[in-house]
């Protein structure tokens, strides 16, 4: 049991505000971060009404709500469903989140409330909001420019319309998505600034190509019409990249995605797959594939493929051009391993550490495009088939990536 002295710290230095109420709504306490949040000097709230720390347009109400707490008592938040406002000694109306808790002393009723000032977190909300209203009308100006592109440029703008109009599903997805995320902390921030830039730069490029591609009206213009064309396409591509991250992340932290293992042959998959990947690969780069032990394997497909094509496009981005890529397989009836190592930049010994962090990139990294959710996804995906992954690097020679799997996705060993 905790001694008075340490109830009493525990009181004091709390971070939240603490108030407690008796059976008649008078403020018996209120700890120093209380006393702060609602600008009142020490003790002054005691023997007040708790409806001082309420907005008079919600007093009324308040009374009625605290007598039938005192009938019914009961550990809970307050305001479910709706936002709450308290009220500071200048006047000052200000959003909070409460939660209750009562005891008995003595046959009279005392409340204890928790008080947290989420000032903070409304103004980030409010930020979020805005940043994706912004998104939006950018959106609705590309459908412009693509409405007039279309008399120009039959076939190849319907490529391009095809693409923004899934760029526009893909954003409404997306905000689906942030709209369910409450934690706003270190991560929410490192997205508002990532988004932020990611999406500017290509944006930029079709908005640019797009005004250029109407000065091109003689038919000796077509090569120059070709290139603005293949331009606006790889910035909608880049754009579908990194929402097709966001969606992943998405699928996940609402459980949409799961294992669905399956017997297949592996060895055919990583051919099938590093057919497909060749078309990242940089000038001289080149793979170098082993394979080794069991091939027939019961595990999910598809999340592997993922996994991989993750895997070796970090390695084919990150590396320098002539240089291999070595990918190893080793199986067994029991579990797989899948190594991928490049000869590129490397990670810092810091960095190591939050590498497979939502939004985090790496400090050698800042000018290679990316969103800083690949080794995330990964990780999650890992998660999902019972895999583990384990990472070496040294900076300026290489980075190798291991992962290790059951072949039955069902056994948790």
């Amino acid at each position: 049991m905790l001694d008075l002295e340490h109830m009493t710290s525990l009181f004091e230095n709390a971070t939240e505000g603490i108030i407690l109420t008796n059976g008649r709504g008078l403020i018996v306490l209120a700890n120093p971060a209380a006393e702060r949040m609602f600008g009142y000097s020490p003790t002054e709230l005691e023997n007040l009404p708790v409806e001082t720390l309420i907005p008079g347009n919600f007093r009324p109400g308040h009374k009625a709500l605290r007598e039938g707490f005192h009938k019914n008592p009961s550990n809970r938040s307050m305001g479910a469903g709706r936002d709450l406002f308290a009220l500071k000694k200048n006047g000052e109306e200000f959003p909070v989140e409460i939660s209750l808790s009562h005891y008995k002393k003595n046959d009279e009723l005392f409340v204890i409330a928790f008080i947290v000032d989420i000032t903070l977190r409304k103004e980030v909300e409010q930020n979020l909001v805005k940043k994706q209203n912004e998104l939006e009308k950018v959106t609705f100006e590309i459908r412009k420019l693509n409405t007039e592109l279309e008399k120009k440029v039959d076939e190849r703008t319907h490529i391009l319309k095809e693409a923004l109009e899934k760029l526009e599903q893909s954003q409404t997805e997306l905000h689906e998505a942030l709209d369910k995320e409450k934690q706003l902390n270190e991560i929410k921030s490192r997205f508002v600034s990532m988004a932020s830039h990611e999406f500017r730069t290509p944006l930029s490029a079709v908005l640019s190509s797009a005004a250029l591609l109407s000065k091109y009206t003689k038919e000796d213009d077509q090569e120059k019409r070709n290139k603005h064309i293949d331009r606006i396409k790889d910035s909608v591509k880049h754009l579908n990249d990194i929402l097709e991250d966001f969606l992943s992340l998405g699928k996940l932290d609402e459980g949409r995605i799961s294992a669905d293992p399956h017997e297949f042959n592996l060895h055919e998959m990583m051919n099938e797959t590093l057919a497909d990947m060749k078309v990242v690969l940089k000038p001289g780069q080149k793979f170098d594939f082993k394979y080794e032990g069991e091939e027939k394997i019961n595990a999910d497909k598809k999340l592997l493929r993922n996994i991989l094509i993750n895997l070796i496009s970090n390695a084919a981005k990150f590396s320098e051009e002539d240089t291999p890529i070595a990918i190893s397989v080793k199986g067994d009836k029991e579990r797989s391993t899948i190594a991928v190592a490049d000869k590129g930049i490397g990670i810092s010994k810091k960095d190591q550490e939050h590498l497979f962090t939502m939004f985090y990139r790496g400090s050698n990294v800042t000018n290679i495009q990316g969103t800083g959710l690949g080794l995330h996804i990964v990780k999650r995906y890992l998660d999902l088939i019972n895999g583990t992954v384990n990472l070496q690097s040294t900076l300026g020679k290489g980075t190798s990536i291991t992962i290790t799997f059951p072949n039955d996705t069902n056994n948790n060993s």
